[in-house]
């Protein structure tokens, strides 16, 4: 890791109080911004968590929804164990991980997914993008109608045309920048509120009702 970076991230604030509140990265602020912002959760909400490694965002949703709600994580990396969340170890964009993750519809799926950094700026802005659009198709099967989500993305030239397409899937599409993302940062986060529809429920198949999220 770079020394100009890590030298960087101790002085960073955001990073600073994480490791004195004991979170497991800074971005667990950013979401506590979202939340505040667009009253994302509620008590006894069902949670998606999508790329949630290394899990702060699993944590602060945790909190958030009590101990009535659900929080599922889900990602290739591993995640260490973090009590009162359930974590699937699967890709996104994988048409299986839907049945995986039980028939009960999701009230929020949250997406802080991130490509590999190539250094191209063009590159790694379209490749954040696209990990956007290969979890809609996810976002459209489990969530519930006038349901959330929340995605991050790097700002570029190919923003507008994802916002234009969430909008046709949601009420209401809004942009910010939490004030934990760096100055330098090309991040941004799209809160998307208001599933126009659910697709049909995925309980009644064939074969009755799914199984739970598997860890």
């Amino acid at each position: 890791m770079p020394r100009r970076f890590v030298s960087e991230r101790r002085r960073d604030p955001y990073y600073r109080a994480a490791q004195r509140e004991g979170l497991r990265s800074r971005a667990a602020y950013k979401l506590a911004y979202l939340d505040e912002r667009f009253r994302i959760f509620r008590p006894g909400s069902r949670v998606l968590d999508l790329g949630a490694a290394p899990g702060g965002w699993s944590l602060v949703a945790r909190d958030r929804v009590g101990p009535r709600g659900r929080v599922v994580a889900v990602d290739l990396r591993t995640v260490e164990p973090i009590d009162g969340v359930a974590v699937v170890r699967g890709r996104v964009g994988d048409p299986r991980l839907a049945d995986r993750l039980g028939a009960e519809r999701f009230d929020v799926v949250l997406s802080d997914m991130s490509p590999r950094i190539s250094g191209a700026y063009a590159t790694d802005h379209a490749r954040s993008v696209g990990l956007v659009r290969d979890a809609l198709p996810l976002v459209r099967s489990v969530l519930r109608s006038g349901g959330a989500f929340v995605a991050k993305v790097f700002d570029g030239d190919l923003l507008d045309a994802l916002t234009e397409e969430l909008a046709g899937t949601f009420v209401e599409v809004r942009r910010t920048k939490p004030p934990a993302s760096r100055g330098a940062s090309s991040e941004v986060y799209l809160v998307a509120r208001g599933l126009r529809a659910a697709a049909p429920d995925r309980s009644d198949g064939p074969s009755g009702p799914r199984p739970g999220p598997a860890k």
